[in-house]
């Protein structure tokens, strides 16, 4: 199994304002290297709940429930759940990690790399839900496109569909290679150093996992969580991700607006729910040479007032 690099381990946990008898949440384990932090942070007087949706991750996390550590296998959709059934009303922080892990990217059997043939998965928890070749030989070509377009901001989407649709018709695709290289034909040009596949494996794995769904749901449920003061940090590795949270943020953090050309007093407005903590925090040059899946980081952070 390869290694996984923790991204923006220290600023993460530090933006998290972790102090000793705190509840904190890590709402995407991975492969635990901000939660290990974390629980070095809280010195065991304080609780650490992790959630992930990859068995192979919550296995990982298992090793570490002795530390103070509550694991559950959960997509973090279901994060006011999964604390409601615990008892938890009210967390001092919590933190999201919306990338992909080196192990996830790295093993052929999960189907999420177009640098290995391996089996088209891409399910971040594998004992459930479809798998992406499940979706891709039963899409019409017109959902093909949507999804390729909207999630992987393709502009050869049309003829991406067009050629998956195509290539079906000589047996189902059901691996990676195969996919990568309907893709490579039907991409007449593309960005330097970018396999001409990176776009549409990333839409389809958005898609498959409803990553951007599970987002949306996820961070009122936080806003609700978190305590007065309780920080709110979040890791996204590409646009769609982050503007999602930036909006997010941005709209809980002023507040109400005036009405306009109505006679209302600003105090009689719903007030701001969260603050903005810092400027938006990406990996340093050195961080991204000693790790390159690193260079698309954007870290943002609020705290609940």
């Amino acid at each position: 199994m390869s290694r996984h690099e923790t991204v923006l381990l220290n600023e993460a946990v530090d933006a998290l304002n972790v102090r000793q008898g705190g509840v904190y949440v890590d709402c995407t384990f991975g492969r635990g290297g901000h939660s290990r932090l974390i629980l070095s942070r809280i010195h065991g007087s304080g609780r650490l709940i992790a959630l992930d949706r990859d068995p192979e991750a919550v296995a990982e996390g298992r090793s570490l429930e002795e530390g103070g550590l509550t694991m559950v296998h959960s997509a973090f959709g279901r994060l006011g759940a999964v604390l409601g059934g615990m008892g938890v009303a009210g967390v001092d922080g919590i933190l999201l990690d919306l990338g992909v892990s080196s192990p996830q990217l790295d093993e052929a059997e999960r189907g999420f790399s177009f640098r290995f043939d391996g089996p088209l998965d891409m399910r971040m928890d594998t004992s459930r839900g479809q798998t992406a070749a499940d979706w891709l030989n039963a899409a019409s070509e017109k959902e093909l496109t949507e999804v390729i377009k909207e999630y992987g901001e393709e502009r050869f989407a049309k003829q991406i569909a067009r050629a998956i649709v195509a290539a079906r018709s000589g047996g189902a695709i059901d691996t990676t290679g195969r996919l990568a290289e309907i893709v490579a034909k039907a991409v007449r040009t593309r960005e330097p150093d970018q396999n001409p596949a990176t776009r549409t494996f990333q839409a389809i794995r958005i898609f498959v996992n409803q990553e951007l769904e599970e987002l949306s749901s996820v961070l009122p449920q936080c806003l609700n969580l978190l305590k007065p003061g309780g920080r709110l940090v979040v890791i996204s590795f590409h646009s769609l991700e982050d503007r999602v949270v930036k909006q997010f943020m941005r709209r809980e953090a002023e507040g109400e607006p005036l009405p306009r050309k109505l006679p209302v007093r600003a105090n009689e407005l719903k007030a701001p729910n969260l603050r903005l903590v810092g400027k938006i925090v990406r990996p340093t040059i050195e961080e991204v040479n000693a790790n390159p899946r690193a260079r698309s980081a954007v870290m943002r952070v609020a705290e609940r007032i």
